[in-house]
């Protein structure tokens, strides 16, 4: 401990640095530009939400009822069997996502990957899985970037839960639309049938845990679940880093399991992907 505190020190002159989110001196030596005030302070999300996409509720009464689940999921509107982040995706947790998902800070995936192996492990029985599977970002998208930030955090997740990992077994087939900002039902419109698994790549009877960086709509999990359902994997849960807190209805273009649902109107949302 003495020996730490004086390299940390040391460090904290010789390679004086400001946090990335508080812009505060770094006093430890680390290979995450996030002061330890930051990293704790990120909002996690807990009880009262929604017992299957983990939607947090806005009041606890919600949870006191017979089923405690969202609008959505009492429609059965989402093909994943269960869902939770890590914490509320704000201004703070985005410039940590940024960080891996930009400048590959890759020690700030194995960083999330705890957080998420946190989740597994308060209720193993409800997060039983056989693989780890990451959500995959296009071709174009990811040789142009170099890394899938998913991976980033699904790959020592994977070690953490001793599960094996699988990076080639799910494919997004069409390309991410241009503009930074998507509407809700723009969103559900480009991920709608954007995924496959490979051809001749089976899945039958399997957990998975699917991985991504941030759950907006829940569209991108959905549109996985879909595909991954149809090669044969029997339950779908998804793990995400952060999670965009909105209270909107569903877009027009779904509804209970993939049927037409007419309530609702689109709010602006970003694309994380």
């Amino acid at each position: 401990m003495i020996l730490k505190s004086t390299l940390d020190g040391l460090a904290s002159v010789l390679f004086a640095a400001p946090c990335r989110i508080c812009d505060q001196a770094l006093t430890n030596a680390s290979r995450i530009p996030i002061c330890e005030t930051c990293l704790a302070g990120f909002r996690r999300i807990a009880d009262p939400m929604c017992h299957c996409c983990g939607r947090p509720f806005v009041s606890a009464v919600a949870a006191e009822s017979v089923q405690a689940l969202c609008r959505l999921c009492r429609l059965d509107f989402y093909a994943f069997d269960r869902a939770r982040s890590f914490a509320i995706y704000d201004d703070a947790l985005s410039e940590a996502v940024v960080l891996l998902k930009y400048e590959q800070v890759t020690r700030l995936g194995v960083w999330f990957a705890d957080r998420l192996a946190e989740i597994v492990r308060q209720a193993p029985d409800e997060w039983q899985a056989d693989i780890v599977v990451p959500v995959p970002l296009h071709m174009e998208r990811q040789r142009e970037r170099g890394y899938n930030q998913a991976e980033l955090i699904a790959r020592p997740l994977a070690k953490r839960l001793n599960l094996r990992l699988e990076t080639a077994l799910l494919v997004r087939t069409k390309p991410r639309p241009a503009q930074l900002v998507l509407s809700r039902t723009e969103h559900w419109k480009s991920v709608r049938g954007a995924y496959a698994t490979w051809e001749g790549r089976k899945v039958d009877n399997v957990r998975v845990l699917l991985v991504d960086d941030v759950l907006t709509t829940g569209a991108t999990l959905d549109a996985c679940a879909r595909a991954l359902k149809k090669a044969g994997a029997s339950v779908i849960l998804g793990l995400t880093v952060g999670r965009v807190r909105s209270w909107t209805n569903p877009p027009a273009a779904a509804g209970r399991r993939g049927k037409t649902n007419t309530q609702g109107k689109p709010d602006e949302h970003p694309e994380h992907q």
